[in-house]
């Protein structure tokens, strides 16, 4: 059975940067609120009716194809990992398809939030050693901007998030001590409301463990707003700060643990950790708690914010063009977000 390693990376993000003082205008915020709280000092924000979730995913794509020494026609399998879809159905990977011209092969999503690319990641990876695929397009992508509370309601989300796309190919090696090591995923669903978007949705008002969230008795359903829905904001991106927090600081350290016992390994080991950029404090309190370097960790949360399933091979590729992930280094990814979800990889590059 062969390895499957990243034999290109790449990524895009808008052009239009947005700092903190550009938000003070539009909500009660400032510039050292937001920075105190999250480290972010500017995102970037895609142009509306010019971009979208699945055309940034298509430029990182092709940056990433382009270092991989294929063309897109090489390419036998698509996923795309994004809460943000272009349409609520179909996914991204068909349009991302279509728009590179590469019909006919799988495409797949993966809707795991911001543990969509490690998640994705595995099965890829996969798919890659027994095989079944040789060429492997792997794609995070979202426009989060599009979808914001830009109110002082909602500035504890909105301050957060950013747009970009990070994109990888994943190719078989025979080399057995390189490529992707081991994957490791996890979830618990009992935590599932406290970072959601919950309407409009399709559960028709069901108790679904924690409580209804406001849909009428009506024979002939469909995707609409009520009332409740309206009056308590639903149709906007919900979190319960301390408690992702929480369990963040948790999962973290413990699942990147589980990626390096598993192969043998210690944290002194660990040449570069590519964490889910979520909250610079959240990245900075699991250093600290694994006893790592500055040198070792790569956060860019402050120039993006948190771009979600894009987030981890944004960075993983600023890291690399900086010259900071080389041959043979020992690279370790993590995530953890809504679901909640979270996982780890494990890379020798």
């Amino acid at each position: 059975m062969k390895n499957a390693k990243i034999a290109g990376i790449g990524y895009y993000v808008p052009e239009k940067i947005v700092t903190n003082n550009d938000l003070t205008k539009v909500m009660d915020t400032s510039d050292e609120w937001i920075q105190e709280r999250t480290g972010i000092k500017e995102r970037r924000y895609a142009e509306k009716h010019k971009e979208s979730t699945s055309t940034l995913g298509v430029k990182a794509a092709e940056i990433a194809i382009e270092r991989a020494g294929i063309t897109a026609a090489d390419v036998d399998f698509i996923i795309f990992a994004t809460l943000s879809p272009d349409y609520y159905f179909p996914g991204c990977a068909v349009l991302l398809q279509r728009q590179m011209g590469i019909q006919g092969i799988g495409a797949l999503d993966i809707r795991n939030q911001c543990s969509g690319f490690v998640y994705g990641l595995s099965i890829a990876d996969q798919f890659v050693k027994t095989g079944m695929y040789k060429n492997v397009l792997l794609v995070g992508s979202e426009v989060h901007s599009f979808g914001l509370d830009f109110s002082t309601k909602g500035r504890n989300v909105t301050v957060i998030f950013g747009d970009g796309a990070g994109a990888v190919v994943l190719q078989p090696t025979d080399d057995k001590k390189s490529g992707i090591l081991s994957t490791h995923l996890h979830a618990d669903g009992d935590y599932a409301e406290k970072l959601a978007y919950l309407n409009p949705g399709c559960h028709g008002g069901v108790h679904l463990g924690t409580e209804e969230f406001g849909y009428p008795d009506q024979e002939f359903g469909g995707a609409y707003l009520t009332e409740k829905m309206w009056q308590d904001e639903q149709y906007y991106p919900n979190m319960e700060g301390q408690a992702v927090f929480k369990m963040a600081v948790q999962k973290f350290p413990e699942v990147i643990m589980e990626a390096l016992q598993t192969n043998g390994l210690e944290t002194k080991d660990v040449d570069m950790l590519i964490p889910h950029q979520a909250n610079l404090r959240i990245s900075q309190f699991v250093q600290k708690r694994l006893g790592l370097r500055d040198d070792q960790v790569w956060n860019n949360i402050q120039k993006y914010g948190n771009t979600t399933a894009a987030s981890i091979p944004i960075a993983l590729c600023e890291a690399w063009e900086a010259g900071k992930v080389k041959d043979g280094d020992l690279v370790c990814m993590a995530a953890f977000g809504s679901g909640f979800t979270w996982g780890s990889a494990l890379i020798r590059w």
